[in-house]
């Protein structure tokens, strides 16, 4: 059970389940109406907190800006969605107790709930003095506390798509100048001199005769062979970018009607705070 000197501490801290997993941030507490015990607390969950869960209490510890509850996960972010308005109606309750298998006899101490006093003690009261009301329920020292609701925006990482290698084979046709040599006969003709006298006379005077000569030529052998080129890898870089994000936040104003002077050094009738 969650005391109300640890409830000065509760708004802020991070909720965790049943199972030690982060929840979220815990919004607003809200307290019995008659007693001004802390009865239920509302969770931001979703994406960027946008998203409100309700939670009880009742069975819930808090140490090291952890609070702790019985609950799953999944159970908490399921739970009836409710515009509190800084008040849960007793429907609202009963939807929200059934929802977390508790009775709503056992759990309620009354029938309504309140922001507004989650750090304000017995001795806090006595020592202020009760001098204020508060239209929920129960009252209050001579102050206001002005609260009002701030966006904190960050990121998550999901899958934006997926990139692939694909290594295939493809045929393309090459050419190549290759020179090429080739033997062909060719006749030639010389005169008779002393020189080749003795050749022309060797043999008979008139005869029959025959000369061959084999002719050869080069031609074209392709061979292939297989040689790396390159590596290629797949790598991944990181781009930032900047995305501007719009939510609504509410602000609590305060009027003051009646002559009032203002330690600004103005006096007005009425004044918004």
């Amino acid at each position: 059970m969650i005391g109300e000197q640890q409830a000065r501490d509760i708004i802020g801290s991070t909720l965790m389940d049943s199972s030690g997993d982060k929840v979220g941030k815990v919004g607003q507490l809200f307290l019995d109406d008659q007693t001004g015990q802390p009865e239920w607390v509302a969770v931001n969950t979703g994406l960027f907190g946008t998203k409100e869960s309700f939670v009880p209490l009742s069975d819930a510890s808090f140490s090291g800006g952890e609070l702790r509850v019985p609950y799953a996960k999944s159970q908490i972010k399921d739970a009836p969605q409710i515009d509190a308005g800084g008040h849960l109606d007793e429907s609202d309750e009963d939807r929200l107790y059934a929802h977390y298998g508790l009775s709503s006899t056992a759990g309620r101490l009354d029938t309504g709930v309140t922001t507004g006093t989650a750090g304000m003690t017995d001795m806090d009261t006595n020592r202020h003095g009760t001098v204020g009301h508060d239209t929920s329920g129960p009252t209050t020292d001579n102050a206001m506390t002005r609260s009002e609701e701030r966006l904190r925006a960050g990121t998550e990482r999901v899958s934006a798509g997926k990139a692939r290698l694909r290594k295939w084979v493809e045929t393309e046709n090459v050419q190549v100048d290759v020179p090429v040599t080739r033997e062909r006969a060719v006749i030639e003709r010389e005169p008779i001199t002393e020189a080749n006298m003795g050749n022309a006379m060797d043999g008979p005077a008139i005869s029959e005769e025959e000369h061959e000569v084999t002719l050869t030529e080069e031609r074209p052998i392709v061979t292939k062979e297989t040689v790396p080129v390159e590596r290629v890898r797949l790598d991944t870089q990181v781009e930032t970018e900047v995305e501007t994000v719009t939510e609504q936040v509410r602000k609590e104003r305060i009027d003051a009607d009646g002559d009032i002077v203002d330690l600004r050094g103005t006096t007005e009738r009425s004044n918004n705070i």
